[in-house]
């Protein structure tokens, strides 16, 4: 009988450990699993699979900021998103590639590509990792962001963001017309190399903001020029009648700057009265929701002052 006990014990003591291990290894393979499973997205260029969970993301131009901002792990990004002051801490591990850096981002292994529609080297870049185009302008900029939560399966935390920024954005609009009256205009102006160039409504350095968001007036001459192609290039004779009653200066050091100090910049208005508002360039090109964020604080505080920030 003892030899009985003791078997039975020993096949016992067996059968638990075996279940262990099965449990281990299945929640292993559970795992594994996870990180394989993938999505359809619908791109402009079609349904393109890509995968559930992202992990190793590389994106050539524009969307690093959206990436980063729904909590998705960035290894690979475009030179502007790599020199833009405020994604420093964020980006300071990160590679800078570029679409040419074919064997680069190959050695990153990238398990999504995220680009412009005007990306070289397409093909190539799809034969690394699923690999997803955008066309800028083609849709808003806050729905941009949306398709980005979708393409990154964070639809609905995109979506939380996009309604929270925007109830933010139009009370500040409120409260700046309040102060600077409602007929008042706005011109956003930036020396970029050699040339000088006024924008739009959809080309970044805080325009969505000012006019989609915060329903500002634009000058008349900007509304003519730029409002269609989102810029419009200016010489420094011209700059006076473009200039609104409030100017934001999208300035980079970078740049020759000589034209602050001419007689023409300085007769203008909105010089003359304080009413020029300069901003770093760099900080100020994209309209991600890290940047958005950023400019939105950035225009309560020059309108506003920073108890309102």
């Amino acid at each position: 009988m003892k030899k009985t006990s003791l078997f039975l014990l020993l096949c016992l003591i067996l059968f638990l450990s075996a279940c262990g291990q099965s449990k281990d290894s299945s929640e292993k393979n559970g795992s594994a699993a996870d990180d394989q499973k993938t999505i359809t997205y619908q791109s402009e260029n079609g349904p393109v699979k890509v995968p559930a969970h992202p992990k190793r993301v590389v994106v050539l131009s524009t969307f690093a900021g959206n990436v980063m901002s729904l909590g998705v792990n960035v290894v690979g990004v475009d030179a502007w998103s790599k020199s833009n002051p405020r994604f420093q801490d964020k980006l300071k591990d990160v590679e800078e590639v570029s679409e040419d850096n074919i064997e680069k981002i190959m050695e990153l292994n990238p398990d999504l590509i995220i680009g412009l529609s005007d990306l070289k080297n397409v093909d190539k870049l799809k034969k690394i990792a699923p690999t997803v185009t955008f066309t800028y302008g083609k849709i808003d900029y806050l729905q941009q962001h949306i398709e980005i939560g979708k393409l990154l399966n964070k639809e609905k935390e995109a979506e939380t963001w996009v309604k929270d920024f925007k109830e933010r954005a139009q009370q500040a609009g409120k409260d700046i017309k309040k102060v600077i009256g409602k007929d008042a205009t706005v011109s956003v102006l930036e020396k970029f190399d050699k040339q000088m160039y006024v924008f739009g409504d959809n080309w970044g350095r805080g325009t969505e903001i000012l006019y989609q968001e915060m329903k500002l007036k634009m000058p008349d001459a900007v509304k003519k020029k730029a409002l269609k192609d989102g810029y419009y290039a200016l010489s420094l004779e011209v700059i006076p009648e473009f200039a609104g009653d409030y100017v934001i200066l999208s300035k980079s050091d970078d740049t020759d700057n000589s034209f602050l100090d001419t007689k023409t910049f300085k007769n203008i208005p909105a010089v003359k009265n304080n009413h020029l508002f300069v901003a770093n360039a760099k900080e100020f090109y994209f309209n991600d929701p890290l940047t958005l964020d950023y400019q939105l604080d950035f225009f309560k505080e020059k309108f506003l002052g920073s108890k309102n920030k």
